[in-house]
């Protein structure tokens, strides 16, 4: 029997609803959905923004714009107090309270968002007044939950056994306080201080035992952007060799990948950076932007993209859940609902 010619009101429904039903499944790919957060991000208040030429404020409002238009709910934001006493800067006249309003300016930013974002103190940790910031910040609603730490804008030297000692000091107060860290740990680019395997293991082991219940969290895959630097690799190897052994000291270490794609010759070192993050477990690898205005979050994750991981780890990536974003606000509950999202950590 032949069969009946479709009217053409039949025919567009019909190509409506394939349509739609090829939009749905790849909605639904796993590797196509967006990162649930940006876990490095960065605000600048006016009195940050006038110390680097071009830059400008960015507020809260205009990061979560950002957000928004990639399609991600959540941030943590870094506070760049630390920038405030760079020793490669001109020195402030009361440094400490130019450093304490940027804390508490990015505090009050982030009280803005309480659903979106959340916010790390940030201090160098060489300044005679670090381990009382980090107390103080430990008292914030919106700071306590973490501290950002710079090495290379507060040139700390790991082959100095006494800064070693001070690093210590800071990790340790950190510790008590339960408070995260998130770490720069190159050194100065500018100072061009020594970074490599050795620098690498003065961290791993002088450093991480004094904060051994909180989560660390070693930014940039242990670089400082880009991965040219073949240091960086050496750095990062220690850490892999370390995991590969069952290092207890890297129970709670993790690594964000921001600032890593898109910058330098990253594209010929793509198949090693994959490897690097494969290595390290990629339940340990975060995703991140580092508030670079000419790489937003939307086309930074596009970027990371390209590396050649397969779908599958692309779409862990995306959904892993950094710790310290199910940690209790005190009275409230933790930021990321554990119904929405699930946490997924060694």
């Amino acid at each position: 029997m032949a069969l009946k010619a479709k009217s053409p009101k039949q025919q567009l429904l019909i190509g409506l609803l394939t349509c739609s039903a090829t939009l749905f499944q790849a909605a639904m790919m796993p590797g196509q959905s967006m990162p649930l957060g940006d876990w490095h991000q960065h605000l600048f208040s006016p009195a940050a923004a006038k110390l680097a030429p071009g830059l400008h404020p960015v507020a809260a409002r205009d990061l979560v714009n950002l957000l928004d238009a990639a399609g991600i709910r959540y941030a943590l934001v870094l506070s760049v107090a630390y920038q405030l006493a760079n020793p490669n800067k001109p020195a402030l006249a009361n440094e400490y309270e130019h450093v304490k309003a940027e804390n508490d300016w990015t505090s009050e930013q982030v009280s803005e968002f309480p659903e979106r974002l959340r916010a790390f103190c940030g201090v160098n940790p060489l300044k005679e007044y670090a381990i009382e910031e980090i107390h103080r910040c430990a008292g914030d609603r919106q700071l306590h939950f973490g501290l950002k730490l710079h090495f290379g804008n507060s040139d700390v030297d790991l082959d100095d056994p006494q800064q070693v000692e001070q690093i210590r000091r800071v990790f340790r107060s950190a510790n008590e306080e339960r408070m995260a860290i998130v770490v720069h740990l190159h050194p100065s680019v500018t100072k061009k201080r020594p970074y490599g395997k050795r620098e690498a293991r003065i961290f791993l082991e002088r450093v991480l035992p004094a904060a051994p219940d909180v989560p660390v969290q070693i930014a940039h895959l242990a670089g400082s952007g880009g991965y040219d630097d073949r240091t960086v690799d050496r750095a990062l190897s220690v850490f892999v060799k370390a995991i590969k052994r069952g290092d207890g000291r890297m129970a709670h270490v993790y690594f964000d990948a921001s600032g890593v794609c898109g910058y330098g010759d990253w594209k010929e070192r793509a198949a090693q950076i994959a490897m690097r993050i494969r290595q390290l477990g990629v339940k340990r690898v975060l995703y991140g932007s580092d508030a670079d205005p000419k790489m937003p979050p939307r086309e930074a994750w596009a970027e990371f993209r390209k590396l050649p991981l397969s779908e599958a780890e692309f779409h862990e990536i995306a959904r892993n859940i950094p710790p310290y974003m199910n940690k209790s606000r005190g009275n409230g509950g933790s930021l990321v609902s554990r119904d929405s999202a699930r946490s997924r950590w060694p």
